[in-house]
């Protein structure tokens, strides 16, 4: 029989891991991971991945999932492979095949037409295999039952796409991809459309996030790595919970109004009217909170708790 897997003691964790999500696993799994080798109680990322994506996927612990929704309307960036000819029914490699077409021969000058077709302002069908909410239920529910149902169309931005062939042999079949985009583009569904322009379809064989926000692939961290590091290392490698805030306007408040605003009271201050503004104590320096300024009042809208404040500064 084998031995009783040890519990593990659970803490609190405050702040923000930039993950580098592994093939294979869904952006649940991975948190649950890096939640069990952090200890943590509490986790919860800031909008998910697919499991045939890689990258950037920013976990957040303790204090900083309650800043976590507001990394949702981040822009994204991405490399992809879209395999020419062949669509399926997700719009990736994990899909069953519905077609197959020839590849046509496909001038660089057609490429480039088509490339400025999907740059700017453009409309995409969200996918049924997405977690898209119809009636309170995810698309990929609906799919998974072979039930198709009406979506909407979305406008999304695409500030930036680069195209180039992925040359096998002589024959183009396929075409790697970079994307910079708003927030609920849906790669897969840029992927589909492309090849469906260049006239054989297409489905993404291949998905890397580089970029969310101002978070990039160079700062983050693998499940490999993670694990491989001590308990005080694993630590380390977090970000305070203040990395999601990085366009909030900071302003400082001294000793008992620092205090006061912890407590949810209005401060009045010479402060700027501004819509997004993070919260800090003077000494020790910590983040208390988010807030916005109107008519010289601060008003606050997400507060860290005390017990929180007190664990992020290691006081007993």
């Amino acid at each position: 029989m084998a031995a009783p897997r040890a519990r593990v003691q659970r803490r609190p964790v405050h702040g923000v891991l930039l993950l580098d999500k592994p093939l294979g696993l869904s952006s649940n799994q991975a948190l649950q991971k890096a939640k069990w080798l952090l200890r943590a109680e509490k986790a919860g990322h800031t909008g998910t991945l697919d499991p045939l994506a890689t990258g950037v996927l920013p976990l957040c612990f303790g204090a900083a999932t309650k800043f976590s929704g507001l990394h949702l309307d981040a822009d994204k960036t991405y490399e992809a492979t879209i395999q020419l000819g062949v669509t399926t029914t997700t719009g990736d490699a994990e899909g069953e095949v519905l077609a197959q077409r020839a590849v046509p021969a496909i001038t660089a000058e057609q490429l480039e037409a088509v490339r400025q077709r999907f740059l700017g302002r453009i409309t995409q069908v969200p996918p049924m295999h997405s977690a898209l909410k119809k009636d309170g239920k995810a698309l990929y529910e609906y799919a998974r039952q072979g039930i198709e149902v009406e979506r909407a169309a979305r406008t999304v931005q695409i500030y930036k796409l680069n195209m180039a062939p992925a040359q096998s042999g002589q024959a183009l079949v396929a075409i790697d991809i970079e994307v910079s985009c708003s927030k609920g583009t849906y790669i897969r569904t840029l992927g589909e459309d492309i090849g469906q322009a260049l006239g054989c379809g297409g489905h993404l064989s291949r998905l890397r996030r580089t970029a969310t926000g101002p978070f990039l692939t160079a700062q983050c961290i693998t499940l490999q790595a993670l694990e491989a590091l001590d308990d005080a290392a694993r630590l380390a490698a977090l970000l305070p919970p203040e990395a999601l805030l990085p366009d909030h306007l900071p302003i400082t408040l001294e000793g008992e109004e620092a205090g006061r605003f912890l407590a949810g009271m209005r401060r009045r201050g010479d402060w700027p009217d501004a819509a997004q503004v993070a919260v800090f104590g003077a000494r020790p320096r910590a983040l208390l909170g988010t807030a916005h300024v109107r008519a010289g009042e601060l008003i606050a809208q997400r507060l860290l708790s005390p017990v929180e404040l007190q664990q992020m500064l290691g006081v007993a």
